[in-house]
């Protein structure tokens, strides 16, 4: 047996455990986990300093603005001041598509403070669903082990520091999430399958990088679907709000990365955030950027055919989206979400690997977990507080004020520039820890390619279950 199918190929099922058995206990622990994480939670919020409990919700404060202008039939980027949704001098801009604001409406319903605890209440249901549907697509059935599975995993996920932060701020990162892997779990023979990933991309335009995937995995009609759907974002756009679709696509605003701020901030974690830090400015980091995103870009939709080809469809869609991350000039720390569905497979392929194989995909699933956990943090001498400032190891070393590139442009002495020894590591860590494991995928991808020309099957080794039977 060689490399690729022991670290993926499934043991008899005569060697797993009967569920039959354990399956209440599973869900009897998974309810408590989740319960203890959501219950701390809101104890911590409870008692978080009055100034910053609850939230410090800025995105979806800028998007309910977004839904009330759209409303009001005001530019979205224009120079008014109800307008500049998206700056830190009071008054963020706005840096979402036309039709994301015209979706934002619906935010104007609710009083801010009822909208705050439902963005909460949403964003929890969006992190059960992934999990859910995630181990649907590999195959589990439903019932009361898939259930305990979702709550523990859940549990687990709940007090990482991308969850921590889409709570913190109301961001929309684990909605559209959801959507995407609802979408792309759908049985294939739906011929609308591709629409969640085309209105995704009508809201952010970072899912876009799932249309060529989907046409070099052979799946034209996905494509069609997802592409002409995002067309009608665009049309819907133009057809609601013409001018300021005028400003966003033909004047090329949603071309300007750095609208969103300085690039190089710690809570960026992209290729050219690191970059840019190492670079000492943003014009120095472009050239270098350019050449690693176009590479990058290349070897991921490769990596993410190849893993597709092998059965493992949903291994390649997230190392698609792991692609996405690295590549796009803004992926801040909450953009991250996507270790859920990462760490769901690492603890699918743990379970379902033979020999010390699983112990790898443990050890991967748990340090995953470690890396991105939520710990007491604090922001520019406000006290430490775990239910408001629930911050990644990211935040360790010395960071800008946001504020200070509105009002002075890139300077040469900004905190980040100035990291040295671990503090480059830690300020750093999300994007290494995807590289690492994007460097993984393309090795089992090539692996994967190099072993489907001499398959080796026996009656004892079934192949690869991740695809969900009727699904393809």
């Amino acid at each position: 047996m060689t490399g690729f199918r022991q670290m993926v190929l499934t043991r008899p099922r005569a060697a797993l455990p009967s569920w039959r058995t354990w399956r209440r206990w599973l869900l009897a622990a998974g309810v408590a986990a989740f319960a203890l994480a959501v219950g701390s939670y809101v104890s911590f919020v409870l008692h978080s300093p009055p100034l910053i409990r609850f939230m410090s919700p800025v995105d979806i404060w800028v998007y309910r603005s977004a839904g009330l202008i759209v409303r009001g039939a005001t530019p979205l980027y224009g120079t008014h001041k109800l307008t500049t949704l998206y700056h830190w001098a009071r008054n963020p801009q706005f840096t979402y598509t036309p039709f994301a604001a015209m979706v934002f409406t619906i935010l104007t319903v609710p009083a801010f403070q009822l909208l705050m605890r439902i963005s909460v209440g949403v964003n929890i249901l969006a992190l059960l669903g992934t999990i859910w549907m995630c181990l649907g697509c590999l195959g589990y059935r439903r019932g009361m082990a898939r259930l305990g599975g979702t709550l523990l995993l859940a549990a687990a996920l709940f007090w990482t520091e991308p969850v921590q932060r889409t709570l913190y701020l109301g961001q929309i990162e684990l909605v559209l999430m959801a959507l995407i892997i609802w979408d792309q779990c759908q049985p294939d023979r739906r011929w609308w399958k591709g629409a969640g990933i085309g209105i995704a991309a009508g809201i952010k335009l970072v899912p876009l990088i799932f249309i060529p995937y989907l046409l070099l995995t052979r799946r034209y009609r996905q494509a069609g679907v997802a592409a002409g759907v995002f067309a009608l974002t665009v049309a819907a756009g133009f057809a609601v709000l013409p001018g300021a679709s005028r400003s966003w696509w033909l004047d090329g605003l949603f071309l300007q990365g750095k609208r969103t701020g300085f690039m190089g901030w710690e809570g960026n974690q992209s290729l050219l955030a690191i970059i840019t830090r190492l670079s000492g400015s943003m014009s120095a980091a472009q050239p270098a950027w350019l050449a690693a995103a176009a590479v990058t870009t290349v070897a991921g939709l490769a990596a993410a055919t190849m893993l597709d080809r092998a059965g493992q469809r949903l291994a390649g869609l997230l190392t698609c989206a792991l692609t996405g991350l690295l590549v796009s000039p803004v992926s801040w720390d909450h953009h991250w979400v996507w270790i859920v569905p990462g760490v769901v497979l690492a603890v699918h392929y743990a379970f379902r690997a033979r020999s010390a194989v699983r112990w790898a995909w443990a050890a991967l699933a748990a340090a995953i977990v470690l890396i991105f956990a939520a710990w007491p943090g604090s922001f520019w001498g406000a006290p430490r507080d775990l239910g408001a400032f629930s911050m990644g190891l990211i935040w360790a070393p010395p960071n800008t004020n946001p504020g200070a590139y509105y009002q002075h442009g890139d300077l040469p002495s900004y905190a980040e520039y100035h990291w040295h020894g671990l503090q480059l590591l830690a300020g750093n860590l999300y994007v290494l820890t995807g590289m690492a494991i994007f460097v993984l995928a393309l090795v089992l991808a090539f692996r994967a390619k190099r072993e489907l020309r001499t398959p080796v099957r026996t009656a004892s080794q079934p192949g690869p279950v991740l695809e969900p039977s009727g699904r393809r």
